[in-house]
């Protein structure tokens, strides 16, 4: 069921004349689903994260809480909720107590246009992907808000670090979205979902799918990327003087953020619903593929270490963008040459012969650039005193 059914439904339960409040009803309604369905989601997740980075790590994870540790979610929300919400007495108290619901706005938005099928209302957006870019970077706002409202050094450190990381990552991320939108020729979620009917995008453009992920994983402040909390110098960065449900608003925002990443990336690389055996609904193949997704970033936060600042930095500006415009540069040359001049789209068996050099030259870019931006080799001198010991024997 979606917008237009609720919106019949009403319509027809309403006298005529009341078409306004059959549409804010059905609005409401289709605001509570989606809203309580993402919560429940996330409160899952999060379980699901902690026991199997606890796997990860040779630990148990939660196990104290129900069966395996399922109820854990809601003692944590029980926590929470009863736990002092304390506000620094200098704070600037409108600032302090908007900042998390700018955070969390942006994420129930963006999902309620994922395109999980045929019939999604807001999925046929013929400005989806570009509606997406414009209010995830909404986020931006609400972390410098909690960082300076907070009146706090630390908080103000990690905002203003946290800012520099989303600007950076942001625009690499949009550059690999242009890709999909040539090769596509829309800008609709639904239409970029329904064009790949015969290749995912995954194939066509890997290093498109590589720098969306990689600069995604740097926007959600995850591990390796999670510098705005860096706890051994920062405390807890923005959300430092945050407690009772404002942190857990906060919290429940960035453990929204992986599944919405996986959502999009579904949607833009992996065919959406498409992709699937008949028996089976494409929202199951969606919810497969979207874990799958889920699982590799989670398997990425588990193993690798934390970067420093001016590597972060460095692979935003020297990494991802060189590779995210030599993608587009080539697809747009592929697309140039392959599509059809009547239709101005990209015939099906083209794609695969895309696919087929875009592949190899994915793997050569990342060698080259790796080469490029590796450490070299400190070249070591021939063995002699050093210099303090040299000195002292001088003086001696």
């Amino acid at each position: 069921m979606n917008f237009e059914t609720l919106n019949s439904e009403f319509n027809g339960l309403l006298p005529g004349g009341y078409e306004w409040l059959a549409f804010i009803a059905a609005a409401l309604v289709f605001v509570f689903v989606v809203i309580n369905t993402l919560v429940a989601v996330t409160a899952f997740y999060t379980w699901f994260e902690r026991r199997a980075i606890g796997r990860f790590h040779a630990r148990l994870g939660p196990n104290r809480w129900g069966p395996y540790g399922l109820l854990q979610p809601m003692a944590d929300v029980l926590k929470l909720i009863t736990k002092e919400d304390t506000v620094p007495e200098t704070a600037d108290k409108t600032m302090f107590f908007l900042a998390p619901i700018v955070f969390i706005v942006p994420t129930f938005i963006v999902f309620a246009l994922i395109p999980f099928g045929e019939d999604s209302f807001l999925g046929s957006l013929n400005v989806g992907i570009l509606f997406v870019v414009a209010v995830t970077g909404i986020n931006t706002f609400g972390v410098f808000m909690g960082g300076w409202s907070s009146r706090n050094k630390y908080a103000m450190f990690g905002a203003v670090r946290s800012v520099a990381i989303l600007i950076s990552y942001e625009v690499p991320m949009a550059l690999s979205l242009v890709g999909v939108v040539l090769v596509a020729g829309s800008m609709s979620l639904l239409s970029i979902a329904d064009s790949q009917n015969a290749v995912p995008y995954l194939f066509v453009q890997p290093l498109g799918f590589l720098v969306f992920l990689t600069a995604a994983s740097a926007e959600m402040n995850r591990t390796p990327f999670d510098l705005a909390e860096g706890e051994s110098e920062l405390v807890g960065g923005y959300l430092t003087e945050y407690s009772g449900m404002k942190f857990g608003i906060f919290q429940l925002a960035e453990f929204m953020a992986p599944l919405l990443t996986a959502s999009i990336a579904t949607v833009l690389f992996l065919g959406g619903t498409k992709w699937g055996l008949d028996p089976v609904p494409g929202q199951i193949w969606f919810l497969v593929k979207a874990f799958l997704v889920v699982f590799f970033l989670l398997w990425v936060r588990s193993t690798w270490p934390r970067l420093r600042v001016d590597q972060m930095m460095g692979l935003a500006w020297k990494g991802l963008l060189p590779l995210s415009l030599v993608n587009l540069f080539v697809l747009a040359i592929e697309v140039l040459i392959f599509q059809d001049p009547g239709t101005g789209v990209v015939p099906p068996e083209r794609l695969w012969w895309m696919a087929a050099f875009n592949w190899p030259f994915a793997i050569v870019s990342i060698v080259v650039l790796a080469h490029i931006m590796g450490q070299r080799p400190t070249k070591m001198g021939s063995a002699g005193p050093l210099r303090l010991a040299a000195q002292r024997a001088e003086v001696n």
